[in-house]
């Protein structure tokens, strides 16, 4: 079984968290503030510490009563605060056992290879999410009345997203083919003239700090949806930061992870080339040629509040960027309200319509 981290606070030994707000660990009880900096000591050994807890699943504990097939994927810790036995899955790396409420974090999840380079503290806290969801159910017009009047949140958390930034370089070439047209008429016929060119571009662009989840749990378009992320904000990595939120380490590595990096800098090495064309009234790409060149990469930890509400038979789910406030999520529409504009939006115009007729006549 393996063992947990916690922080204690070095003047009341109570439990510290990190604050957000203060960028510092800070102690609930006698409200004592700490740089985490100043636990930098336990980041050094459990660097060197193996990462026992991958063989530690919960089917070990012959006193649980659990079988195989229930237990597989999971790992069983120990609580250093009140000795109790918290369960998660093989890649959970913080959270809070469930008896004392005590943050934990797993040792070993960090340890060696798995040690992440960065990490961008959280910046916003849990009630800067609530507000955020409550500013998002603002001003929709298609949003039933009754759900911000009756929607609770079901749950919701801070968590560490395992990220893989990539750098690299484009070297690229593209054709094109543009044309201008020129439409004009007379009195007896309309003309239009269409000249085609061919513009060729090529060039380099390099591309630092690409993000790609390494989470299968996290969806990749949700935390696309949640950029950019400010990495001049980042710091090494300390397990100080990780106290009072969850986390996870990465179960898909940098290789695995590097084909979407490549496809998401090919995009955007297409999308920049393109704008070089301008003053066209329409522009086709005949042929391109994208060479990439990987340079470095680097394993970090995101910052992300993810909040789930239920209402009418159906969950949803919203997240928010822990460091800029940027929120997303989708919410349910009133069809009745949709058609009501439909249709009042039909009438109008077919009164316009009318008017101008009979002015013409």
């Amino acid at each position: 079984m393996a063992d947990l981290i916690e922080y204690k606070c070095p003047s009341c030994g109570g439990k510290l968290e990190f604050d957000s707000a203060a960028q510092k660990m800070k102690c609930p009880f006698c409200l004592s503030e700490f740089d985490p900096a100043d636990f930098q000591q336990q980041d050094d050994e459990l660097e060197h510490k193996p990462a026992e807890n991958s063989s530690d699943s919960a089917a070990d504990n012959t006193d649980s009563g659990w079988t195989q097939s229930e237990t597989e994927g999971l790992r069983v810790y120990k609580c250093q605060s009140c000795g109790g036995e918290v369960v998660g899955d093989e890649t959970m790396a913080a959270g809070k056992c469930p008896y004392c409420d005590n943050p934990v974090i797993m040792t070993g999840q960090f340890s060696g290879d798995l040690k992440p380079d960065l990490v961008i503290p959280f910046k916003l806290d849990k009630e800067a999410a609530k507000k955020a969801l409550l500013q998002h159910m603002e001003g929709k017009p298609l949003l039933p009345k009754i759900f911000k009047s009756e929607n609770h949140i079901d749950e919701i958390k801070g968590i560490y997203v395992p990220v893989w930034l990539f750098n690299a370089e484009a070297d690229a070439q593209f054709r094109y083919e543009a044309k201008k047209i020129r439409r004009w008429t007379d009195q007896q016929y309309s003309y239009t003239e269409t000249s085609v060119f061919h513009v060729d571009r090529a060039g380099t662009i390099s591309f630092e700090n690409v993000p790609v989840d390494g989470s299968s749990k996290m969806d990749n378009t949700l935390m696309e949806s949640l950029e950019p992320f400010d990495c001049k904000a980042a710091v090494p990595f300390q397990t100080a930061f990780l106290s009072g939120y969850l986390a996870d380490r990465y179960d898909a590595d940098g290789k695995a992870c590097q084909p979407r990096a490549d496809e998401r800098i090919r995009q955007s090495t297409r999308q920049e080339f393109a704008k070089t064309v301008q003053g066209y009234d329409a522009v086709n790409t005949e042929h391109e040629d994208i060479r990439l060149t990987e340079g470095k990469t680097q394993y970090a930890l995101y910052p992300v509040w993810l909040l789930n509400t239920s209402w009418n038979g159906n969950k949803y789910t919203f997240a928010m960027n822990g460091q800029t406030g940027k929120f997303v999520g989708d919410l349910p529409s009133d069809k009745g309200k949709a058609w009501a504009i439909f249709l009042a939006v039909t009438a109008a115009v077919t009164v316009v319509s009318y008017l101008i007729g009979m002015m013409l006549k």
